[in-house]
């Protein structure tokens, strides 16, 4: 991969990372700690969101990011032809 093409593939790259991690940083540090009050008035599956999130919510988000993550990297390694 020439020097310009991998200069635009990390491009490419920083924005659903930085995407992800703002996702990642909302759900668990913003619904299990800072939101917590609020989503306690709400019950799922017999628990109150803000404990539903802190303990499990967050690494079922985590595991979509996963996902939606290596999907996303699958294209554009396609796209700059450096797929496996």
């Amino acid at each position: 991969m020439k020097q310009e093409q991998a200069a635009a593939y990390w491009r490419e790259n920083i924005e659903p990372i930085l995407r992800y991690l703002i996702i990642w940083f909302v759900v668990s540090y913003g619904c299990g700690i800072l939101f917590v009050d609020e989503l306690n008035k709400i019950h799922f599956f017999g628990f109150k969101m803000g404990f539903w999130f802190a303990q499990q919510g967050s690494i079922f988000v985590f595991l979509v990011l996963l996902v939606m993550y290596a999907r996303n990297m699958n294209k554009l390694d396609k796209k700059y032809d450096v797929d496996e």
